[in-house]
């Protein structure tokens, strides 16, 4: 799989000149015994340089992947998938050609940053009345970390 990607990623650049693809999977969701992870902190630290889609992911899954019907599901529109809430309907034709399943947690949110890099915002629009607010704080409070 990872030399299906790189390989794709090869091509991906090649054909959109030398446009920077960064698309590394997270680090494994591994809790130890005596500081256990959470899904939002794995979700934080994964978006540490974009805080924003952390803020996203919090309007629109709460931090959730899975509910107790599996992979988590739109309210609203049953094609949004996972913690990013990635429309299948717009989005699973190209992930799946990137080598994505988002229905995974780790492909959902290396697609949300492939997208995020790609189109901005644009794709969460609709939830974006729950995470503009958060934005600026989101983006405050990463600032004030790495000083």
């Amino acid at each position: 799989m990872v030399e299906t990607l790189s390989g794709l990623l090869f091509f991906l650049s090649a054909f959109y000149g030398n446009t920077e693809i960064s698309v590394a999977a997270p680090a494994p969701l591994t809790p130890v015994a005596d500081n256990p992870i959470t899904l939002e902190q794995y979700v934080r630290d994964y978006f540490a340089d974009n805080p924003v889609l952390s803020e996203i992911a919090k309007c629109e899954s709460r931090f959730r992947h899975f509910d107790r019907n599996g992979v988590l599901r739109g309210d609203y529109d049953r094609n949004d998938v996972g913690v990013m809430q990635i429309n299948e309907r717009y989005h699973a034709e190209r992930a799946q050609k990137l080598g994505f399943d988002i229905k995974t947690l780790e492909d959902n949110l290396s697609y949300a940053k492939w997208l995020y890099e790609k189109e901005g915002l644009k794709p969460w629009a609709s939830s974006g009345k729950c995470w503009k607010g958060a934005q600026t704080l989101a983006v405050a409070k990463n600032t004030n970390q790495k000083n």
